[in-house]
């Protein structure tokens, strides 16, 4: 079995497998191709590849001689179409929307296996790729904030006079956000949090921020870890809510997604309006929309004295641990997927590998993409 890791491309900085994943590899009968340079954005140059055992190859080389091949952003068309059929791709390849993509891998005969939509279950959390590179995002989200922002976030009390503490607003209490608000915290911040989910209410209380309770949420239960869309009736008192809140806010830090659709607007132009001057907006769902109205990806964007930072991959500023944590993830999973003696087996039986999988023997096998098929 020969797995092959890729040079990202188009900014990209993280890398697919560290060396020391490609060591665990070596134990398992794994020969590890590498593209050359590419683990130097992530701090893991060629010699780290070399002397875990790696060989280090041309894409080209790659493309035609490994059976897995590891691109941790969705592949071009461009590079579909040099990957021969029969092989597998395995990456965070957003199928939920691409599905015109999807449909091309299937018929060109690729394995494609999707980590962004495993289960998210107990089980599965060692592979959980979602929340792994969220906790970075959440991390640098309020860094990046604090960075922008033109005041203090602790309070202080200083012979010159006193200082406020900065009012911080989070937006979803999922991975990134509760890492949001523990380094709020850390920074000494006033933290106020809004979550669909009644449940996470206690994790919230317990980082030291206030949880501000919306009734009357649809029940994302059955929604396998992930949020689902809410009533009409619903997101009129989370407007409502939330306008209250973000008017005494000085940071706001978004993260609301829904597979597979675009971004809830939850902070409108009115809402804007009312913001103080001076006022940062970190969006992490700046990707599928954002969560605000004038969000744009990638972009920083000034509203009336209010800042907005439309960032998605907050993950690719700390390349290193987050190559390493990404890499861990996918080692796991590959146990699943791999015997011992570093052959392919795949039990279409175990939820898991079922949810990961898209693609395989020129059909769509995973039952939510399929569903994004359908018409309405």
């Amino acid at each position: 079995m020969i797995a092959g890791i890729l040079k990202e491309k188009n900014g990209e900085t993280r890398v697919s497998l560290v060396p020391e994943v490609v060591k665990q590899l070596q134990q398992m009968s794994v020969t590890v191709w590498v593209e050359q340079g590419a683990g130097n954005n992530a701090s893991y140059n060629d010699d780290a590849y070399m002397q875990a055992g790696a060989l280090i190859k041309t894409a080209a080389d790659i493309l035609s001689g490994a059976d897995i091949i590891f691109t941790l952003q969705p592949p071009s068309r461009e590079l579909a179409d040099q990957v021969p059929a029969g092989k597998i791709i395995v990456g965070i390849l957003q199928p939920l929307y691409r599905v015109s993509e999807v449909e091309y891998w299937a018929s060109r005969n690729i394995t494609s296996f999707s980590l962004d939509t495993i289960p998210r279950t107990t089980r599965a959390q060692a592979m959980d790729v979602l929340s792994s590179q969220a906790n970075i995002a959440g991390y640098k989200a309020v860094l990046l904030a604090a960075y922008s922002y033109g005041r203090y976030f602790p309070m202080l009390m200083t012979a010159a006079g006193s200082i406020a503490p900065a009012k911080v607003l989070i937006l979803g209490a999922g991975v990134a956000g509760l890492q949001a608000i523990a380094t709020a915290r850390r920074l000494g911040a006033v933290v106020e949090v809004f979550d669909t989910r009644p449940a996470v209410k206690e994790e919230v209380m317990s980082l030291g921020a206030k949880f501000v309770e919306v009734e009357g949420a649809a029940d994302a239960s059955a929604a396998g870890g992930y949020a689902v869309e809410q009533t009409d009736d619903y997101k009129q008192k989370q407007q409502q809510r939330i306008a209250e809140s973000i008017a005494k806010a000085d940071i706001v830090i978004t993260t609301a997604q829904i597979p597979g659709k675009t971004a809830p607007i939850l902070v409108s132009n009115e809402m804007l309006d009312r913001m103080r001057v001076g006022s940062v907006i970190v969006d992490l769902a700046a990707a599928t929309g954002g969560n605000t109205s004038q969000t744009k990806n990638n972009e920083t964007v000034h509203y009336n004295g209010v800042t907005i930072i439309g960032d998605s991959n907050l993950p690719a500023t700390m390349p290193a641990d987050a190559s390493k944590l990404y890499a861990k993830n996918v080692f796991n999973f590959l146990k699943l997927i791999l015997t011992r003696e570093g052959a392919l087996h795949l039990d279409f039986e175990d939820d898991i590998v079922r949810g990961a999988c898209i693609t395989h023997n020129r059909e769509i096998v995973n039952d939510r993409v399929k569903s994004m098929m359908q018409p309405a």
